[in-house]
C-alpha cells in the first residue's frame, strides 16, 4: 500500500513553476502540510490559495543566503517544525565554454549548486529536529555530461556530490538524504530553449535511449513525492536513468570518447551559431502551454 504523507511538513523550494510546482500539488493531496518558497510571488499566492489555509509562501531567491535562511526559519515557525525538503533549484544558459559570457556560466552555478548548498545548510536545524528527509533534485547530466551544456552539466555534477557529502555528514544526526536525477522534462523552461535554440532539439533526438525521451512534468513530481513518502535515496526520472548512474565510468571512458566526440562534431558547432544569433546566453523562462501526458512533444528538460 503506498504510503501518504498525511500530516508531514514539506518545504519546496523552486515551487513557483514546473516540478516544485506539481510536487508542491501531490504532496498536499496527501495530506502534507506544504512551504512554497521560489521567486515570482504572484505565482506562489496563487498556488498556497489553491491548495488551501494548510499551505504556507515566502518569497527568496537561493542566491540571497539571509532571505533565503529568514524563509525557512518562518516556514519552520508556521508549520511547527520541517519533516521534509525538496531543494529544487534549475536555472540554464546558452553557450559553450569558449563562448559563454561568464555572469550567465557563474548565474547558472550559483543556483543550481550553491542554491542548493543555502538550502541545505538552513534546513539542517529543523531536519534535525524531525530526523527528516531531504531529496535534491540533480540530473542525468550528474553522471556525464553534453557539449553546449557545461554550466548546466557542471552544476549538476556539484549537486550530486554536495549531495553524497552532506549524506555522510548528517547520517548520525537521523537526516537521511535522496537525490532525484531527471532526465528531459516537459517544462516552460526548456521548451522556451527549444523556441530559442532550434538545433537542440535535434541534438536531443540524436541521444540513446533514455536521452531521446520525454517525461511529462506530472510523472516526475509523481516520482518525486513518492522517494518522500518512502525516503528514497535515489529517485531516476525515467527509471532507465538509472544505467547512466550504474555506466557512468564506462560513459567517460575512452570506449566512448569516439562517439562522444563524433556526436560533439555533429551538434556543437549549430548549437554555437544559434546562440550567436540570439544575441543573449542567459535564458528566459516564457509562459508557455503545458503539455499532458499524450502530447508528443520532442524532448524537454527541467
Amino acid at each position: 500500500m503506498k504510503r501518504e504523507l498525511v500530516g508531514r511538513k514539506v518545504i519546496v523550494t523552486g515551487a513557483a513553476r514546473g516540478i516544485g510546482e506539481q510536487v508542491a500539488r501531490l504532496a498536499a493531496a496527501q495530506g502534507a502540510r506544504v512551504a512554497l518558497i521560489g521567486l515570482e510571488p504572484d505565482r506562489l499566492r496563487a498556488l498556497a490559495a489553491e491548495l488551501g489555509p494548510s499551505a504556507h509562501w515566502c518569497e527568496a531567491d537561493v542566491r540571497d543566503s539571509a532571505a533565503l535562511q529568514s524563509a525557512i526559519d518562518e516556514c519552520a515557525n508556521v508549520m511547527n517544525g520541517v519533516d521534509m525538503v525538496v531543494a529544487n533549484a534549475g536555472v540554464a544558459a546558452y553557450g559553450t565554454v569558449r563562448h559563454a559570457d561568464e555572469a550567465s556560466f557563474e548565474r547558472v552555478v550559483d543556483i543550481n549548486l550553491n542554491g542548493v548548498f543555502r538550502t541545505l545548510k538552513h534546513a539542517t536545524p529543523h531536519l534535525q529536529r524531525s530526523r527528516g528527509h531531504v531529496l535534491i533534485v540533480a540530473s542525468a547530466l550528474s553522471f556525464t555530461s553534453i557539449g553546449g551544456l557545461a554550466s548546466y552539466g557542471a552544476s549538476k555534477a556539484g549537486v550530486e556530490s554536495l549531495a553524497l557529502a552532506y549524506r555522510a555528514e548528517v547520517a548520525h544526526l537521523g537526516i537521511t538524504v535522496g537525490l532525484v536525477h531527471p532526465s528531459w522534462i516537459d517544462t516552460d523552461l526548456v521548451r522556451g530553449a527549444e523556441v530559442d535554440i532550434p538545433s537542440f532539439q535535434q541534438m536531443r533526438q540524436r541521444l540513446p535511449y533514455p536521452g531521446n525521451v520525454t517525461t511529462s512534468v506530472d510523472r516526475a513530481a509523481s516520482a518525486i513525492v513518492d522517494g518522500l513518502a518512502y525516503r528514497r535515496s535515489r529517485v531516476y526520472v525515467p527509471r532507465a536513468v538509472a544505467v547512466a548512474n550504474w555506466a557512468k565510468a564506462l560513459l567517460n571512458s575512452p570506449v566512448v570518447w569516439p562517439w562522444t566526440r563524433r556526436f560533439s562534431a555533429a551538434t556543437v558547432p549549430a548549437l554555437e551559431t544559434e546562440v550567436a544569433a540570439l544575441g543573449r546566453n542567459d535564458q528566459l523562462v516564457p509562459e508557455l502551454p503545458r503539455a499532458t501526458e499524450n502530447d508528443q512533444r520532442s524532448p524537454a528538460r527541467i
